[in-house]
Order: structure tokens, then C-alpha cells, then sequence
């Protein structure tokens, strides 16, 4: 058996699959989010260990003679949270967030720097990557910088809490701008632009590398054999491509978690931080992927179902559906926290145009999920432009359980799109299969395979067409406010 542990932004989800991918028993524990002041996001480090534990209890409590059987685990995570270890290498305060937006600044200082940077790291600097918080802790919070003994990313905290061992992968690392894309490794005038050294961060894996066993305690208490490994795992992006055998070139789907994401795996290193992609190592050896990245997904039809008090969002869509016959009157831009592709604006914000005394919920949430659409498409033109194809593309994540959404989307794009076969186990499948990898060493094509396609949607065209003036007034929307996006 096969352990897979993610380590998201809403929940800890783990999952235990056999020798033949079947899932045995798989938890979600959910956790919060905390936003102390305006653009930042913040989470308790030991809040995602505490949720792991309950996760993998409540598996051993589904099916304790599986867990026993456990041979290898694989770590997924939420990518750029800046996790900081003391000398007793306990968190000195809470991580710092993918979407936390405070490091603004810090991006042009780095870039002054070090013009070369994007090239290297495979990615423009932005607010939410890991490098720039350091600078700004640097600054304005002096004595936790002094005492940083080590920094993690999220999945790697976890790692630590599991095994002891200190060491990231090269999918997770890809996302901190240390890195060195086509050389897999640590770019040390990254890491001295940034006021830190190399020892202050962890050793450098594949994602399908062994890093270490699980500590002797914690497989007494889940039943398991005192040999049990942990795999390098992955960033999030890249198991979810792991999971949908999504290794070749060419390969892809678009993401429907918290965030959202369009991702195209690479045979090589092809940087283009200019039109605002991510270029990032894949969580395999000799392997790369392009990658356009909003960061609000379907946590903003969450976001919208809480605020309308609707408890039940199947039944919400249900109704939304029905209603539905042409593009709706009212427009949303989806930056609830920010954006990267194409706008790296952290600034941004979400915002309802056209509100009448007439509109109804089930407009406004027809509103909401065609803001996504419109947002993937917008970042859909930088891949374009770069020279990105993916001919049929999946679609994974929590979002991709509505039929509907997925084809209000290809209306939109005016493109198929597929839907697999599982296509909700997302990440923590994918490091499931990583830790497979690590403990066979089977071929990556062998164990990487991808799900049976459940169905093919075609795009309506002539919605899509229907959808092209809407989609052109989004854009000048968020044309004119974006000035007034930036604090005073």
C-alpha cells in the first residue's frame, strides 16, 4: 500500500492506494486560514501536523489492515508558504502563504538585484513566492529573522514531523525563486540576494528520491512495519500532474482547487517569465512543465455560497443551471486574493459589475463561475503566446465535480474538455504514486499512466460566441480598475 498526504490550503487530505492504484480509504481535515491584517495569509504550521495525525488516524480507523500494509509515503503540498524553524526547530510564527500579498516592495528590490532572476527561477517575481517574505521579514521583523534556523515549505514541515528529516523536492523548490530550473539546484546569489545562506535550507531531492523513514513512534501508533519511506513528493501543481499522468510532453489539464491553474508538462526547460507563466522542474527527474496560475479557483464559488447562506452548492448549481439559458447581465472579476496570470497584481480584488435590484443569487453565482472561465481564458492567451499547446486538456480538482462547469468552461475557451475518472483525488493521488516510484523504481511511464477519460465535452460555439463581448468587457473591467487596486 501507498500513502499520498496533502498538505492544501483548506484541508489535509490523505489517501491510501494499492498496487493497482485502487483508493483503500482517503480523509479530509480541514483548516483555517487566518488574515491578520490587509494581503496577508497565514497558517499555523502545527495545525497542518495536527491535521495529518487525525488524517491518517482516521484511515487506520477505515481500514487498519491496509495502513498495516503501508510500505511507502509521498507528500504533496501547498507551494511557497515560508515555514521558519528555530534552533529548536520549532516554528518561530505562522507560515507565510502562497496568496499573502505583503511583499510587494521586496519584488522590485529583488529584481534590482538580481535582473537575471526570472530567466533562472522560471518565474516573474511576485508577492506570493518565498523568496521576497524573507526580505520582508528581514525588515520588519528582525528578531525572527535573526533566529531562523531553517526554512521549509509546508509538505516539508510535515516531512520533518514524519521522518526527522530536513530536505524539499524539486517541484516545491521550483516555487521559492532559489532555484535554479535548468540546473536543479540552488542558486546561491538567489539565496544571498535574500540576506540568507545555504545552510538555512534543506537538501535538494526528486520527487522520487527516498528522503528518510518514518520515525519509530508514529508507525507504532498506525500499526505499520518499521521500514516504511518517505519520497520526496511534490508541489502541489506538480502531483496533480503526477496523478493524471500528465509527464510527457504536451500533457495537461486545468486545475479547479482553491486556486486555479492551466499546466502543460515539458521535456525541457522553456522560461517565460515575460508573459507572467511559471516554468517550473516537474517532481520527476529530467522533466519540466509551463504553467499559467490565477489564484482563486473554486474557492470562489465557496467564497459566493457562504456569503448567500447556501449550505448545499449541488443543489445551489442545480438551480444555477436550470436558470441558465445565455451569458449573465452581471460580471465578476474573481480576485478575491489577488492574481498572477497574466496580471501579477496581489492587489487585485474581486468585484460584481452590473447589479440591479432584480438580480437574484442564481445570477450572481452564474456570474461567478463564468469570472473563472473568463480569468482561464485570460491566462489561457499568455500559454498561446508562448507557444504552449495542449490538445485535450482534463480537468481535476474539487471544481470538477460540476458536469456544468466544466462546460460553461469549454464554451468559453471554445475548446473539449475532458473529465476523468477520479479526477477529484488531485494531489495527494499523485504523491501516492511518488512514493510507489521511490520504494519500486519502476518506470515513470509504467506507474504515471493517465485515468480513463469519463467524457469528452465540446464546446457549444454558439455560446461561445455569445460569451466573446462579455468576455472582451471583462477584460476592460479589470483594465480600468487595476489603479485602483493599489493601497494608498
Amino acid at each position: 500500500m501507498y500513502l499520498g498526504i496533502d498538505v492544501g490550503t483548506s484541508a489535509v487530505k490523505a489517501l491510501l492506494i494499492d498496487e493497482n492504484s485502487v483508493t483503500l480509504a482517503e480523509a479530509d481535515v480541514p483548516l483555517r486560514v487566518s488574515s491578520p491584517k490587509p494581503f496577508w495569509s497565514e497558517q499555523n504550521p502545527t495545525d497542518w501536523w495536527d491535521a495529518t495525525l487525525r488524517a491518517i488516524d482516521d484511515l487506520h480507523r477505515q481500514n487498519p489492515s491496509a495502513i498495516a500494509a503501508t510500505r511507502a509515503i509521498g507528500l504533496s503540498g501547498q507551494m511557497h508558504g515560508a515555514t521558519l524553524l528555530g534552533a529548536d526547530d520549532k516554528p518561530l510564527r505562522p507560515a507565510i502563504l502562497w496568496n499573502d500579498g505583503r511583499a510587494t516592495r521586496e519584488c522590485a528590490e529583488l529584481d534590482a538585484a538580481l535582473p537575471d532572476l526570472g530567466q533562472r527561477a522560471g518565474v516573474a517575481t511576485m508577492s506570493g513566492m518565498t523568496a521576497p517574505k524573507l526580505i520582508w521579514l528581514q525588515k520588519h521583523e528582525p528578531d525572527v529573522f535573526a533566529k531562523i534556523k531553517t526554512i521549509l515549505l509546508p509538505k516539508d514541515y510535515i516531512r520533518f514531523c514524519l521522518s526527522g528529516d530536513k530536505a524539499t523536492e524539486m517541484s516545491d523548490a521550483a516555487g521559492t525563486l532559489w532555484l535554479d530550473e535548468q540546473s536543479r539546484s540552488w542558486n546561491q546569489s538567489a539565496i544571498e540576494a535574500c540576506g540568507l545562506t545555504r545552510d538555512q535550507l534543506p537538501h535538494l531531492v526528486e520527487g522520487s528520491d527516498i528522503t528518510g523513514t518514518l520515525r519509530a513512534t508514529l508507525a507504532d501508533r498506525w500499526g505499520m512495519r518499521d521500514d516504511v519511506i518517505i519520497a520526496g513528493g511534490g508541489g502541489d501543481a506538480a502531483t496533480g500532474g503526477i496523478g493524471v499522468g500528465a509527464v510527457s510532453h504536451g500533457d495537461g489539464f486545468i486545475s479547479l482547487g482553491t486556486s486555479s491553474q492551466i499546466f502543460v508538462a515539458s521535456d525541457k526547460y522553456r522560461p517565460k517569465p515575460e508573459e507572467l507563466l511559471h516554468s517550473f522542474a516537474h517532481a520527476i527527474p529530467d522533466h519540466w512543465f509551463q504553467m499559467a496560475v490565477l489564484l482563486n479557483g473554486a474557492s470562489c464559488l465557496k467564497w459566493a455560497a457562504d456569503l448567500l447562506g447556501e449550505a448545499d452548492i449541488t443543489a445551489l448549481l442545480n438551480r444555477v443551471e436550470v436558470q441558465h439559458d445565455a451569458p449573465s447581465d452581471i460580471l465578476f472579476l474573481p480576485y478575491l486574493n489577488g492574481e498572477r496570470t497574466p496580471h501579477n497584481n496581489p492587489h487585485a480584488r474581486g468585484v460584481f459589475f452590473g447589479l440591479g435590484s432584480d438580480t437574484d443569487r442564481e445570477t450572481m453565482v452564474q456570474a461567478v463561475l463564468e469570472g473563472v472561465g473568463f480569468a482561464l481564458r485570460d491566462a489561457k492567451s499568455r500559454l498561446h503566446k508562448a507557444g504552449t499547446q495542449c490538445d485535450l486538456p482534463g480537468v481535476i480538482g474539487g471544481g470538477a465535480r460540476s458536469r456544468y462547469w466544466i462546460k460553461m468552461i469549454a464554451d468559453i475557451l471554445g475548446k473539449p474538455l475532458a473529465r476523468y475518472e477520479g479526477a477529484t483525488k488531485g494531489p495527494a493521488f499523485g504523491a501516492a504514486r511518488l512514493a510507489r516510484l521511490a520504494l519500486t523504481k519502476e518506470p515513470v511511464a509504467d506507474v504515471c499512466v493517465k485515468p480513463a477519460i469519463e467524457e469528452v465535452i465540446e464546446p457549444d460555439l454558439t455560446r461561445h460566441d455569445a460569451y466573446q463581448p462579455r468576455f472582451a468587457k471583462f477584460q476592460r473591467i479589470y483594465a480600468a480598475l487595476s489603479d485602483e487596486f493599489t493601497p494608498e
